[in-house]
């Protein structure tokens, strides 16, 4: 009597596998080394294409700058530039009147103090055409470029229409009239009183 041993004893036995039946083929393959791990391979792919993604740096803009950038950089400079030229022009025509209402003050009082101390009629000259003016035994000066003059005397002191003249007396008193300088909308005009010969400078507000 030919004794049989149980397969399944056999095969549940530690560290054996169990063989096919007799007459059977059999091929083992390898496990994968993330199947043997007991992880999902889908769910591996997955975490590293995630992973770098995360990990990938973001695109940089080519640096300098584009031509339309720069139209308006050149655009703005332009406009501040202009604005700068416009306000140093405002700013010398201002300061040149400014000097000379100051100087043909200076002068109009130096005539008035020579009639004074010498006992004299002394006049104060300005020639339009020439676009001067002169003291008693002063050269004259020349008006600035650029300079609109309008002169306002008695009839008696203007030799011509362009040619004329403020004429002071020996006790202080004078023709009178006045002096206007004018550049673009800015005017000084200076004043003088015919009964005390007073000189003074006022700015015309337009």
């Amino acid at each position: 009597m030919t004794r049989r041993e149980p397969a399944a004893e056999i095969a549940d036995a530690p560290g054996l596998t169990a063989l096919p039946p007799s007459g059977a083929s059999c091929c083992r393959l390898p496990l994968h080394p993330q199947r043997a791990a007991g992880l999902p391979r889908s769910g591996r792919v997955r975490g590293t294409v995630r992973a770098a993604r995360q990990h990938a740096p973001a695109p940089r803009r080519a640096g300098g700058f584009t031509l339309l950038e720069m139209l308006a950089v050149i655009v703005l400079l332009a406009i501040a530039l202009t604005a700068v030229s416009m306000s140093v022009s405002k700013s010398l025509s201002s300061a040149k009147i400014r000097a000379v209402s100051r100087d043909l003050v200076a002068a109009l009082r130096y005539t008035r103090g020579q009639a004074i101390v010498k006992g004299a009629q002394k006049t104060f000259d300005v020639d339009l055409d020439a676009m001067t003016y002169s003291a008693p035994d002063k050269e004259p000066k020349a008006f600035p470029e650029g300079i609109e003059v309008r002169v306002l005397t008695a009839a008696q002191e203007a030799s011509s229409e362009r040619k004329l003249g403020i004429r002071f007396f020996p006790d202080g008193s004078s023709t009178g009239g006045n002096i206007g300088v004018i550049s673009g909308q800015r005017e000084w005009r200076v004043n003088v009183e015919w009964l005390t010969g007073e000189v003074a400078l006022d700015e015309v507000k337009k």
